[in-house]
C-alpha cells in the first residue's frame, strides 16, 4: 500500500481519538500511516470552521504542505473535514473523503440549540449558514473521491438518510446506535473495506 496516501481520521462531537480504536485494529498493517488528531470542540461551542483550521494545522504539522491525504470523518468530523476541503484549500491535497453518519445536510437534533454559546452545534442545523456555503459551490469537492455511509434509523443525524455528501457514492450501514457505527464489527467491516479499496 506504499502508493496510498496517509489516512486522517476526524472524530465528532463528544468523541476523542479513542473512538477509532476498533477501526485502527481493522486497518493495522494494511493502511499506514494514520493520523487521528484531537480537536477540542468544547461541548459544541467551537465553530466548525475553527475546528477545520485546527485540522489543517495538524495535517500540515505531520505531513507537510503537499503530501496528499485521505480523510474519514465520523459524525460532526465529516463536516469538519468537508469544511477544510472546500473552504480552506484542502481539496488541493485530498484524494478521498469518507463521511460516516455525518450531518452533511444538517440534523433536526441541532435545531433547538442557539448559536451562542453552541456555535458548533448550530452549524449543523439544516440550512445553517455554513452548510449553505458548502452547498453553494461544489467545484472544490468535485475533484475529491467521495463516499458517504449512513444509517437510515440514526437518532443523532435525523433523518438518517440526509447524512450524505452531495457528491459520490452512498452506502447504508446496519441499524444501530449512532456511536456504535464506529465500534460494531458489522459497520467497521464495511468502512474498512472502503478504506482499503484501491
Amino acid at each position: 500500500m506504499s502508493d496510498t496516501p496517509p489516512l486522517v481520521l476526524v472524530h465528532g462531537l463528544w468523541d476523542t481519538p479513542r473512538l477509532f480504536s476498533g477501526l485502527q485494529r481493522q486497518l493495522i498493517g494494511r493502511r499506514d500511516p494514520v493520523l487521528i488528531p484531537h480537536l477540542p470542540h468544547k461541548l459544541g461551542a467551537t465553530p466548525l470552521e475553527e475546528l477545520a483550521v485546527s485540522l489543517g494545522r495538524e495535517i500540515q504539522t505531520h505531513f507537510g504542505r503537499e503530501q496528499p491525504v485521505d480523510l474519514l470523518g465520523f459524525s460532526m468530523g465529516g463536516v469538519i473535514a468537508r469544511v477544510w476541503i472546500q473552504l480552506l484549500g484542502g481539496h488541493q491535497r485530498t484524494r478521498r473523503l469518507i463521511s460516516v453518519a455525518s450531518p452533511q445536510r444538517g440534523s433536526w437534533v441541532a435545531i433547538p440549540w442557539p448559536r451562542w454559546p453552541l456555535a458548533g452545534i448550530a452549524d449543523m442545523k439544516p440550512g445553517s449558514a455554513l452548510l449553505r456555503r458548502l452547498d453553494q459551490d461544489l467545484e472544490t469537492l468535485a475533484c475529491v473521491d467521495c463516499c458517504s455511509f449512513y444509517c437510515p434509523l440514526d437518532l443523532i443525524v435525523v433523518p438518517g438518510w440526509q447524512a450524505v455528501l452531495p457528491l459520490g457514492s452512498r452506502k447504508t450501514l446496519p441499524p444501530m446506535r449512532h456511536d456504535q457505527l464506529m465500534t460494531k464489527p458489522q459497520a467497521l467491516e464495511q468502512i474498512a473495506a472502503e478504506l482499503l479499496r484501491p
